[in-house]
């Protein structure tokens, strides 16, 4: 969670990227790293996680991750989870949790990484919420944060 840490700090530096970090690590090796990249690609799916599933399929040729296990600064979002359960991977960890930051950050709904799983039925794949999960919030806007509308992302 760390170096997921860390790559989340070096694109709030970089224009394009935003902070989220996520690396993708199997048999104690690093498959690959992802950042958010959605306005750098002009594409609303480059989402960190997703950035960093295709980067390890790439790198192994394959479409299946069995046995790795995703890190995410940030609790992955419908998309990234569908995409996880995709690709096969072992399990997810991730930090912040839905509650420590702002809105924005996730549907209107309120549906849960877990609730996705569930309804992929892949009751296989684990999931470890809030590791380092302060560290990973401070990252972030927080609940009750003023954002003006036209710069919140899932409305």
């Amino acid at each position: 969670m760390r170096t997921a840490i860390d790559l989340a700090r070096k694109a709030e530096r970089r224009p394009g990227l935003a902070p989220i970090g996520c690396v993708i690590v199997a048999g104690g090796a690093i498959l690959a790293e992802g950042s958010n990249e959605v306005a750098l690609r002009n594409d609303p799916t480059a989402h960190a996680e997703i950035v960093a599933i295709r980067r390890a399929a790439a790198s192994g040729a394959t479409t299946e991750l069995r046995g790795a296990t995703l890190y995410s600064t940030l609790q992955p979002c419908g998309m990234c989870t569908m995409a996880a359960i995709w690709a096969r991977v072992g399990r997810i960890v991730y930090g912040a949790e839905r509650h420590q930051v702002h809105e924005m950050y996730f549907d209107a709904r309120h549906l849960d990484t877990i609730d996705f799983i569930g309804d992929a039925f892949r009751d296989d794949l684990p999931v470890v919420p809030g590791v380092l999960g302060e560290q990973c919030a401070e990252l972030y806007l927080k609940p009750g944060d003023v954002v003006p509308e036209a710069e919140q992302g899932n409305i």
